[in-house]
């Protein structure tokens, strides 16, 4: 893939402008936003259907725990923004929540309700950490003018496929962004081979080759079971880094 925006998966009948000129009617007209966050969440071979459904429903629950929610819906800030996709192959992205202004209960209520409801896109057997970093570059070209701007990619394995990620971050439209990431410990050695048995070699190497900018940081999920413990963890550094960057990573159990 070159380093230009990134299209959607053959035969979905939409190209990358095409997908700009959606994002951008979706996108609220000159709002007022504190952060603009993209949630991007791996769907690639080695993630299979109970795995998916733990990513969609805990990233959803996460967003809807007392803590995450009083952050997102504190009155004396301007709302955040959200989007998010799904991501697997070079050509394999999957947007499932446009922008979307969390400026009440109900707003955040239909985002979480829209993660957690989504249906999972036909397997690619890649893994294309880069790709998705050029998808969100799109996304974020079309964002409600947000001072800070957030990537949050959720991934069981290394780039196997298209870009590589350590370019990809470097490129204009990502230098404002910082990129976090979330490693999680998968079952199936697919695309991520002695990662399916050790997450802090994956939690390496995410730190090594993708995130990217103040603040930048790896948490960890110990198995797809533990996504929604981490994913609150990680949204509560994510939007309120001021107050909770400085929590300790949790421990391995055991």
């Amino acid at each position: 893939m070159s380093a230009a925006a990134p299209r959607p998966a053959a035969g979905r009948g939409r190209t990358a402008v095409g997908l700009l000129a959606a994002l951008l009617l979706a996108a609220p007209a000159g709002a007022a936003c504190r952060q603009g966050l993209i949630l991007a969440l791996d769907v690639s071979a080695s993630v299979n259907a109970a795995e998916y459904r733990l990513q969609a429903e805990g990233t959803a629950a996460a967003l809807l725990s007392p803590a995450v929610r009083d952050i997102l819906l504190d009155p004396a800030e301007p709302p955040v923004a959200l989007a998010a996709f799904l991501w697997s192959g070079p050509d394999a992205q999957t947007l499932i929540l446009p922008w979307r202004l969390i400026d009440g209960p109900e707003a955040l209520a239909a985002a979480a309700a829209r993660i957690a409801g989504a249906p999972r896109p036909p397997v690619d057997g890649s893994t294309a950490v880069g790709a998705a970093m050029l998808f969100a570059e799109a996304l974020f070209a079309a964002a409600p003018g947000c001072p800070v701007l957030t990537l949050d990619i959720s991934g069981d394995g290394e780039n196997n496929a298209g870009p590589a990620p350590q370019t990809v971050r470097q490129r204009p439209g990502l230098a404002g962004v910082t990129i976090n990431a979330l490693a999680v410990k998968g079952d199936l050695p697919l695309d991520h081979g002695d990662f399916a048995t050790h997450v802090g070699a994956l939690s390496a190497w995410f730190a090594a080759h993708v995130i990217h900018g103040p603040g930048a940081f790896v948490e960890r999920a110990w198995d797809y079971t533990d996504f929604e413990a981490a994913m609150t963890r990680k949204l509560l550094r994510e939007l309120a880094p001021p107050l909770l960057g400085g929590l300790p990573r949790a421990a391995p159990p055991g």
